[in-house]
């Protein structure tokens, strides 16, 4: 990142008809990251800004920012500005989203987290920096905040679990949080967990075991954290499992009804 970052003047592209809201900012930044017209170091136009050009929300916005830090285009440092990242070789690692969609069974996914990210969070115990957990912080008291008025959960669940993975201080953590994406999250991809949520008490837990997390990296206890992440992301498997087979249940019920 350069010394001195220069915060590029925006100006919106016509919006695709039929694409996110979300989607569309992902893209057009993109697109300009890819081409180089907003290089290296550069810092993008602030919330408001970018509000203003697209005429969005800023929870759209900051879905959108958190898109692009999932793809590794962008990093954001709190109180100062979300910057542009140097464009990594690739082959480092890639998991195409559609592929986790239909090919690859999100139950595998979840079971590759365990391995990674149990040892993600007691790496993070030891080495991360006091700014570091204040972003943790930040990210948990977002989902709280967004679980009480059913707002966007995805988008701060994703931030803890990549903070996590940068506070290691071993970049390949985070490449590959980085190129997994928020698809990583079973609820983006598993209709039936959606479904089943009404009552927001899923989301609950999930708070709930992300603060067993923060605490134990909050004392710089590896093996707590080691222990509590590997609880979270076992029950979030068992949870998803349940989800699966309580909407296959479903479907056969409504199939047997039409028969």
């Amino acid at each position: 990142m350069s010394d001195a970052p220069v915060s590029v003047p925006y100006v919106a592209r016509p919006r695709q008809r039929g694409r996110g809201l979300a989607h569309s900012l992902v893209d057009d930044f993109g697109v300009r990251i890819r081409d180089g017209v907003l290089r290296p170091g550069d810092k993008l136009p602030t919330e408001s800004e970018i509000m203003q050009a697209f005429g969005v929300s800023r929870t759209v916005v900051r879905e959108a920012l958190s898109k692009l830090q999932a793809a590794g285009l962008v990093e954001t440092h709190h109180g100062v500005g979300t910057f542009v990242l140097p464009q990594r070789a690739g082959g480092v690692f890639r998991l195409d989203a559609g592929d986790i969609a239909t090919s690859v069974d999100v139950l595998a996914v979840l079971e590759l987290r365990i391995s990674l990210e149990t040892e993600s969070a007691g790496l993070a115990a030891t080495r991360r920096t006091e700014e570091q957990l204040q972003a943790m912080r930040q990210a948990l008291d977002d989902f709280e905040s967004n679980v009480a008025v059913a707002g966007d959960t995805v988008a701060p669940d994703f931030r803890f679990h990549l903070q996590i993975a940068q506070s290691t201080g071993n970049p390949y953590f985070a490449d590959i949080m980085s190129h997994l994406g928020t698809t990583i999250i079973p609820r983006t991809r598993i209709n039936a967990i959606r479904t089943a949520d009404r009552s927001g008490a899923y989301l609950s837990r999930v708070n709930r075991e992300h603060e067993e997390i923060y605490a134990a990296i909050a004392r710089r206890d590896a093996e707590s954290a080691r222990a509590a992440m590997r609880i979270h992301l076992t029950n979030s498997r068992e949870r998803l499992r349940l989800a699966q087979e309580a909407a296959r249940r479903a479907d056969q019920a409504a199939d047997e009804a039409r028969g």
